[in-house]
């Protein structure tokens, strides 16, 4: 991160934990980030402190996880944001912790964990709740589950600044897209709020969040993740408004994609076209003080995927040339280097030598979505679609939802964590996987993985709408328009123009494709839903009066 650092850091792997088992001491575990300006200026005055680093190296194993490339070690130990500074047994169960620590705050922590340890040794460790041997909660997917988290836009919306929560605002791309077709002045207020405070204006793309309820005091960090996410989110307003104040802040985030994040060719030159994972850019009064924005340039399966999803939307949309020509290159940059193709493996990156870790649900799952979102708009990507799905089912899905990963690895990295938001893209994108290949069996996936936390309705706020989204959609069916032409025809484009940003389109659909979900006459579109099918449109203006008619 920072060589201001005096720590000498271990990497994270079973050689750290055996030092602190045969030392008997506790682990001191820093979750950092390049992009995290908190854990540099932790670097630069918390660890670059001598006396500081001295107790650290004479009390502790100090280990040191790029939390972006290790995130099953982040989820399993973050304490609410990064810098995390967490305190392990030689075991890997966690004794307590913190977020960002000045050197007073730190002297303080190490203090108190030094009278835990000599209090109680090991037995000080728990495993949290999340990790623990019970299933979560399951029960039967009901309308009042998508009424519930529904009724919770209103409950937790701030009426005075916009956005949901009353401390920190988030952007919260997926709760804004929940809220386009069931609260849609309130997600376009929310969007309006992001817009004016979160995009940078002076170049481009989106802040992380804002640290006060009136979206002040902003993280200035613009991770990839969340760009492509809010990007999307902005280009689905657009589909249902027609409004340039939701079109313009897309394309200006498109740009930015596709050219502060756009490597070229990522770490050492080893990797294909993509986008880099974040970049950090300081408060517009502070950049001539910073030589250069701090840009962490690793090319990331899933940030890519969902980036190259963001990307195909808003050119289907819009005919955005620039948005779909990258999408098609951060594609064929993933295939080329993060996915086998055959066997359906995703890596989660790769550089130079430093090889990331396969089979992790994120990745599986955003890969699965750009794909399906590839295929409705050029016509390929079905079958990359179908084998990481498969090999995602085959590996990832134990009793009825899906772990984050495989389970083995050090500390707590052998225990099953199922995470409710990657379980909810998964199955989101089984259920966009099914409507456009017609193969059921992944849509009675999606609904078993969504059962899987029906128990828990209650307990489910705004950060994850998204799967009252997944609930309706199983509930109801999803629209599918099946298209009789090659993509890019006028009635193709027609099709993605819908107000509906959960259909999915299905190119080439017709009676000669065997592919195709259900065949339709060449040169015409169908609109397909669970109770039915729409007379043959030959026209744009006759397409939209089917959709019209089916969901009436």
């Amino acid at each position: 991160m920072s060589d201001e650092t005096r720590v000498e850091w271990r990497d994270w792997g079973p050689e750290a934990f055996a030092e602190a088992d045969e030392r008997d001491r506790p682990v001191l575990l820093s979750l950092s980030a390049t992009w995290c300006e908190g854990c540099h200026e932790m670097d630069a005055t918390t660890y670059a402190e001598p006396r500081i680093a001295a107790n650290i190296e004479e009390g502790f194993v100090p280990v040191r996880v790029d939390v972006d490339r290790h995130p099953r070690v982040r989820e399993r130990y973050n304490m609410g944001g990064f810098p995390t500074t967490a305190f392990l047994t030689p075991e890997g169960r966690l004794l307590t912790g913190a977020g960002y620590l000045d050197v007073d705050g730190m002297r303080q922590v190490l203090e108190s964990v030094r009278t835990m340890w000599a209090d109680k040794g090991r037995e000080a460790g728990r495993i949290p709740r999340a990790l623990d041997a019970d299933l979560p909660p399951s029960g039967e997917l009901t309308d009042a589950i998508e009424s519930h988290l529904a009724g919770q836009l209103e409950a937790k919306y701030d009426d005075e600044h916009a956005g949901w929560g009353t401390d920190a605002k988030f952007p919260l791309p997926r709760t804004v897209e929940f809220a386009l077709k069931r609260d849609r002045s309130r997600a376009l207020r929310t969007l309006d709020a992001v817009r004016d405070h979160l995009a940078d204006d002076v170049d481009g793309g989106f802040f992380r969040y804002g640290g006060t309820r009136d979206w002040g005091d902003i993280a200035y960090e613009k991770p990839l993740d969340t760009n492509a996410a809010v990007t999307r989110a902005f280009a689905n307003a657009f589909l249902y408004t027609g409004d340039d104040a939701y079109l313009d802040p897309a394309l200006d985030a498109v740009e930015f994609l596709t050219g502060d994040l756009w490597t070229g060719y990522g770490v050492g030159g080893s990797l294909g076209p993509g986008l880099g994972r974040a970049y950090y850019a300081a408060p517009s009064e502070d950049r001539a003080d910073l030589d250069e924005p701090r840009r962490d340039l690793t090319v990331f399966a899933g940030g890519n995927a969902l980036a190259a999803d963001a990307l195909l939307a808003a050119a289907a949309y819009t005919d955005d040339e620039r948005a779909r020509e990258h999408a098609d290159r951060i594609l064929d940059g993933l295939e080329g280097d993060l996915i086998d193709v055959e066997s359906g493996e995703v890596t989660h990156y790769r550089g130079g030598d430093d090889v990331g870790e396969s089979d992790l649900l994120e990745d599986a799952a955003r890969v699965v979505g750009a794909y399906v979102r590839a295929a409705g708009v050029r016509g390929e990507g079905a079958d990359v679609a179908r084998a990481v799905a498969d090999r995602a089912i085959d590996r990832l899905r134990v009793d009825g939802s899906f772990v984050d990963g495989r389970r083995a690895g050090s500390g707590l990295l052998d225990r099953s964590f199922r995470p409710l938001d990657a379980n909810v893209e998964m199955a989101t994108a089984l259920c966009d996987l099914a409507a456009l290949t017609g193969e059921d069996r992944y849509r009675e996936i999606a609904h078993e993985t969504a059962e899987a936390f029906a128990g828990a309705t209650e307990r489910l706020s705004v950060q994850v709408a998204g799967y009252g989204s997944l609930v309706g959609r199983l509930r109801r069916g999803t629209t599918v328009i099946a298209v009789g032409t090659e993509p890019g025809s006028d009635l193709h484009r027609a099709a993605w123009r819908v107000a509906d940003h959960e259909k999915v389109i299905a190119p080439n659909a017709h009676a000669d494709d065997a592919a195709a979900p259900r065949s339709v006459p060449a040169g015409t579109a169908v609109v397909l839903a669970d109770d039915g099918a729409s007379e043959p449109a030959e026209t744009p203006d006759e397409l939209m009066d089917r959709v019209s008619d089916v969901l009436a």
